[in-house]
């Protein structure tokens, strides 16, 4: 028997991109809520395999790069920082995880360190405004009183 009403998940190919946005068989996913609704409806099974699911709809999500990305970040009064994910979730920031990846692509560890997220452009700039340079040339984060290196892995 065919279910009567909304359909919260298209049926076609759903894709979540590196720098995150969220498509429908190729076609860009315009509406904000929509994209923030995937975003916390985001699961990633123990088989790495990212799927969503909002109540009876199920769906695998292509995912390029990781499942979800950091949008911004706020440096705090006592000199660490908090992130914010595109599901609008918020967290401090674990400076010990962070990573340059090829390209220069800024990475950390995010919701409880269970999964990597790349940081978008806008995040990664505020994140650098506050790094320094060494006298080696040597890019360090000054955190909490602590210096985190940043090494480029490109």
């Amino acid at each position: 028997m065919p279910r009567a009403g909304f359909t919260t998940i298209h049926t076609g190919r759903i894709r979540f991109t590196r720098d995150g946005r969220w498509l429908c068989d190729g076609e860009p996913i315009a509406n904000p809520a929509i994209c923030r609704l995937y975003a916390r409806a985001m699961t990633v099974g123990e088989d790495g395999i990212a799927r969503l699911e909002l109540g009876p709809d199920r769906v695998v999500v292509e995912v390029e790069d990781t499942p979800w990305v950091v949008t911004t970040v706020d440096r705090q009064p006592d000199r660490t920082f908090e992130i914010t994910l595109n599901d609008g979730s918020r967290e401090p920031l674990d400076a010990d995880t962070l990573r340059v990846g090829p390209d220069h692509v800024l990475y950390c560890r995010a919701h409880g360190g269970r999964h990597e997220v790349r940081f978008l452009r806008p995040a990664y700039y505020e994140l650098l405004r506050h790094a320094e340079v060494t006298p080696e040339g040597r890019l360090v984060l000054p955190v909490a009183g602590r210096r985190v290196l940043l090494d480029d892995a490109s």
